[in-house]
């Protein structure tokens, strides 16, 4: 299904970041460049390894961290913010080459070179922000200065034209750093054109023996904190031999899931892919009876969950405020308490039992995507208004 064409004006724009990540961090940044690409757009790379469009990277939830695990935090962070010069002098070199009109970064803790740029040359700076990470790092203990960091964040959110969090929560961390809120606009992430299009479950689940079955589904890099280990203790506690999980992804914990599964006698009910690249995402998530997202940071904008929406999929999430940003609870989605131990159980069953309720909420998702336009060309459309409207006022 292909999205509304859009009056565009073609810019082009100097693309800064400092990811490494072969992960959903990679897919954020391709999919909106590829977009912008297609739009019309130049897109001129700054980053790690040149950021050729044909140099992406297969999707790696093991990739190697780098010297992050064996530097000492203290070296490591001096590290990351030293890195910023030589980022600089590269983003100062593209600029005086190329002549962009607007400089689009994707924030980095430490990352200073784009707002030293448009400190020197007065190009417009428009900042995607995805993440809180001065406080995220400290909360997950991996941060040494801590009061450098934050004040580095506030440094680089201040310094840009506009600033786009991906979350109303979000954006309220960075209004309460002291950017104004016309300098503010929430761009959640989005989903691409081929997980629009109708795909066969069947494909994947012949694949991996799940015909007949009901198939509970999460997809992504699986971590510790998405709380996928509560869909493998309700299967223990229900005992539906016609319930399975199926993880579509990979990641630090799946090691710990396949125990916890082997241990509660339920291993032959999940079944974990590996690392899915992109193009068969769509196939995966089409195979689901139901999407699940088991936990979220409160400021995230979850890409798994625009996808589930965008295949019509019934979806279990926590009520968090993020969330109801994007989904509305019994409308296009059911949302639990994630104050009450057992209400991710309940919404469970009520959904296993009621195919017609399932396929309701799924047909309210994939249309309220497709209304509020979250797609990777909705944001881009968003962009383009930013940039234009920017590089007006910069003329």
């Amino acid at each position: 299904m292909r999205m509304p064409q859009y009056q565009q004006v073609v810019m082009r724009i100097l693309y800064s970041h400092r990811t490494q990540s072969a992960d959903g961090q990679q897919i954020h940044i391709h999919e909106l460049t590829d977009v912008l690409r297609e739009r019309g757009h130049e897109i001129v790379m700054a980053c790690p390894g040149g950021g050729s469009p044909a140099q992406t990277e297969p999707l790696d939830a093991n990739k190697n961290p780098g010297v992050r695990n064996w530097l000492p935090a203290p070296i490591y962070e001096a590290a990351e913010y030293a890195y910023s010069l030589p980022a600089y002098w590269r983003l100062a070199r593209l600029c005086a080459a190329t002549k962009p009109d607007v400089l689009y970064e994707r924030y980095n803790l430490f990352f200073h070179a784009g707002a030293w740029l448009r400190r020197r040359t007065g190009m417009p700076l428009i900042l995607e922000v995805n993440a809180p990470l001065a406080d995220e790092r400290a909360q997950h203990g991996n941060l040494f200065w801590k009061h450098f960091a934050r004040r580095s964040e506030t440094a680089i959110w201040r310094a840009a034209d506009m600033v786009l969090p991906i979350s109303n929560a979000l954006a309220d961390r960075v209004r309460a750093a002291g950017v104004p809120d016309r300098k503010i606009e929430v761009i959640p992430n989005g989903v691409s054109e081929p997980f629009l299009a109708v795909h066969d479950p069947n494909k994947i689940r012949s694949r991996y023996g799940l015909k007949g079955k009901i198939i509970l589904g999460f997809s992504g890099f699986v971590r510790d904190w998405h709380g996928v280990d509560r869909a493998i203790r309700f299967l223990a506690v229900q005992n539906r031999r016609d319930v399975h999980l199926m993880i579509v992804g990979d990641g630090p914990a799946r090691g710990a899931l396949e125990t916890l599964a082997a241990d509660l006698g339920v291993a032959d009910q999940l079944a974990i892919t590996g690392v899915v690249q992109r193009e068969e995402m769509p196939d995966h998530i089409a195979a689901f009876d139901i999407a699940l997202q088991p936990a979220v940071v409160e400021y995230a904008s979850p890409l798994k969950l625009f996808e589930y929406m965008a295949q019509g999929k019934a979806i279990v999430a926590p009520n968090k405020g993020n969330i109801r940003e994007i989904v509305r609870d019994g409308e296009d989605a059911l949302l639990f308490s994630t104050e009450d131990a057992g209400a991710f159980d309940k919404v469970l069953t009520v959904l296993i039992d009621d195919a017609a309720l399932r396929a309701r909420l799924g047909a309210e998702a994939r249309e309220s995507l497709l209304r509020q336009n979250l797609t990777w060309s909705g944001n881009a459309v968003r962009i383009e208004t930013i940039a234009e409207k920017l590089n007006g006022q910069r003329t």
